[in-house]
Formats: C-alpha cells, sequence, structure tokens
C-alpha cells in the first residue's frame, strides 16, 4: 500500500513541471461530444476508502447508478507506477481519466499534452493546464467553519487537538476554517496542531491523538483514521472532517464537514457529454453554495439545541453571502 506522497510530490510539480504549468490558460479548442455513458477511469494512490478519495468514488458511483458513465478505478497506486496506469487508461480510449491528488500530479499533466482529445481531471491547487487539463480541489472551509462553532463550544479544557496528514493548503485551509470557527464563540481556545505526515497511518494518527489527550485536549479535529479510535478510546469528543463517521462512533463524533464531490463531478461528465470540456478550476463547486459541501445533521443529545441554533444561523449567513469564511492556506501552528 502507497500513502501517495501528496505533500511531498506537489512541490516538485512546480519545479519540474513549469513549461507545462506556463500552459495553464483555460479555455481550449472545441471538442467532440460523447454519447452516454462516458467511459471514466479514477486513478488514486491510497485505498478507496481513504476520506477524500471515497467522497470521489461515491459521487462516480452515483452518476453510474444514473447510466452517464461506466467506471473503473486503481488504488494504490504507486507514485512510481501513475505514469503507465495513467497513460495505459488514456491508451484505452476512457474519455475521463481522474487523477486523486498530487503524487500523480505531475505524470498525468504530461500524460494530459499527449492524450488532448481526452478529458483530465485532477486534485491539484495548482492552475488548469489547456485544453483538457480541469482541476478540482475541497474548498469546504464553510463546513469546516460551523464545526469549529461546535467545538469551541463542547471544550471544557479549553484546548483542542488538530490531527493532520500533511501539512499543505488543502488540509491548512480546512484547519485554520474549524479554529476561526472555535474562536469565534470561545475567544479562549487553544489549539494543539501536528501532521503524521501520511495520508493513511491510522495507528500514527491514534497515538499522535492519544498524546494530545494526556495534554488534556478534550475535543480532537480529526483530519486523519484513527483520530476518532483515540477519542472514543478516552471519553473525549472528535469532529469529522469530509465524511461522516458518527455511526460508527457514536457519541464520540459530534459534527462532521461533508465535502460533496457530486457537483464536480456531474460537471466534468456534462461537459465531456457535450463536447465542451475544457481546461478550468472545478474549486469553486466545492463550496456551499454550488452544494459542494455541508455539515452533518446535529443530534441534540449531543449538541445543546442553542448550540445548533446558533450553528444554523450562521449557515444561513453563509448560504446568503452575508458571511464569508477566510480562505487561509498557511501552515496552522499549536497556539499552546
Amino acid at each position: 500500500m502507497t500513502t501517495g506522497g501528496r505533500g511531498v510530490d506537489r512541490r516538485a510539480v512546480l519545479a519540474g513541471g513549469a513549461a507545462l504549468l506556463a500552459g495553464g490558460t483555460l479555455g481550449g479548442p472545441a471538442r467532440a461530444a460523447k454519447a452516454r455513458p462516458v467511459a471514466v477511469a479514477l486513478v488514486a494512490s491510497v485505498p478507496i476508502e481513504q476520506q477524500w478519495i471515497s467522497r470521489i468514488h461515491r459521487a462516480l458511483k452515483t452518476a453510474e447508478g444514473r447510466g452517464d458513465i461506466t467506471y473503473v478505478y486503481s488504488e494504490n497506486v504507486a507514485n512510481t507506477d501513475a505514469e503507465r496506469v495513467i497513460r495505459e487508461y488514456a491508451e484505452a480510449k476512457k474519455d475521463l481519466i481522474i487523477g486523486e491528488a498530487f503524487g500523480l500530479e505531475r505524470p498525468a499533466r504530461r500524460i494530459a499534452a499527449d492524450y488532448k482529445t481526452t478529458a483530465f481531471l485532477m486534485g491539484s491547487s495548482f492552475p488548469a493546464q489547456a485544453p483538457n487539463l480541469s482541476v478540482f480541489d475541497n474548498y469546504i472551509q464553510d463546513a469546516s467553519y460551523l464545526t469549529g462553532i461546535v467545538a469551541g463550544k463542547a471544550t471544557k479544557t479549553n484546548l483542542i487537538g488538530m490531527v493532520g496528514g500533511y501539512a499543505i493548503p488543502e488540509v491548512n485551509r480546512l484547519m485554520h476554517a474549524f479554529m476561526a470557527g472555535a474562536r469565534s464563540v470561545n475567544p479562549d481556545v487553544k489549539f494543539l496542531v501536528s501532521f503524521i505526515n501520511s495520508w493513511y497511518d491510522p495507528p500514527k494518527a491514534k497515538e499522535t491523538a492519544l498524546a494530545m489527550i494526556e495534554r488534556r485536549a478534550d475535543v480532537l479535529y480529526a483530519e486523519r483514521f484513527g483520530v476518532s479510535d483515540a477519542a472514543k478510546e478516552r471519553g473525549v469528543k472528535a469532529i469529522g472532517n469530509v465524511i461522516d463517521t458518527a455511526a460508527q462512533y457514536p457519541g464520540t463524533v459530534i459534527a462532521s464537514a461533508l465535502w460533496h464531490m457530486e457537483p464536480t463531478i456531474d460537471r466534468a461528465v456534462a461537459k465531456v457529454i457535450e463536447g465542451s470540456f475544457t481546461a478550468e478550476d472545478y474549486g469553486p463547486w466545492s463550496h456551499m453554495a454550488k452544494g459542494g459541501c455541508s455539515l452533518a445533521a446535529l443530534d441534540p443529545a449531543l449538541v445543546p439545541q442553542p448550540v445548533i441554533d446558533l450553528v444554523l444561523a450562521k449557515e444561513r449567513e453563509i448560504r446568503a453571502g452575508a458571511f464569508t469564511v477566510a480562505v487561509n492556506d498557511s501552515e496552522p501552528k499549536s497556539t499552546t
């Protein structure tokens, strides 16, 4: 199994792929329309059940269920093997190839330049690459801010532990939004922040979280699998990220920010069907206003009704455009 190394390879993309990135202006030539169903392939460097990948997979299965696409995927693809796997899908005449994240980005950009009639959609914070490589990202800071409100009200020790994978923009911005939400209702709250430098290492994440609990953190931000296990074992609360694991951790996970990839996938598939797929940034389709993220339903047995009312009021402000959650991609630091 490979963990993908997103946080390492993405900088190599910037340094080694400047010529490709220079072609990142939007737009491109007219493309031939595709008959439904569209042939789609997903390439993932981690297991399909990992948080990020599971949301892409879920959206693709939904599109497959409607008959819009045929769908295949490869998981646990090593970065060193990514070019072979992606190129094989291109050679197999897949209409749309999706690369989950940064460890696959450099080969995907190179291959996209060789197969200009194939649509590529890549998880990335870098620009789109004309004419046929679009990018997406998990801009779910709106929902993350709301979970921060829940956490800020829930902590009794005023200390929240936060365990992330890598300190990259896609993780950092959600942590900062969460911290801002917590501070908005509890100015005395402090944070312990740690990164395990892996996308899938539940034992390491659990060990890191247990150390935070020993330091009196009584709410944990579970950006990685394993954190909620520590919370359950020690009887503290956890906040979920990207997926809803409340059913697996009843009484422990009290709020979750959910990522919905359906708007992104549906738009990309529709563009391929229309023959209008070009290089563009799909990041905004993860915003709450686009239906790209939401807050999991809050349980009054775990979250007091006044707090729920406070969260729902802020959610209405966000949806109405009356309140904008700041996007901060810098690395978050512990405040204690």
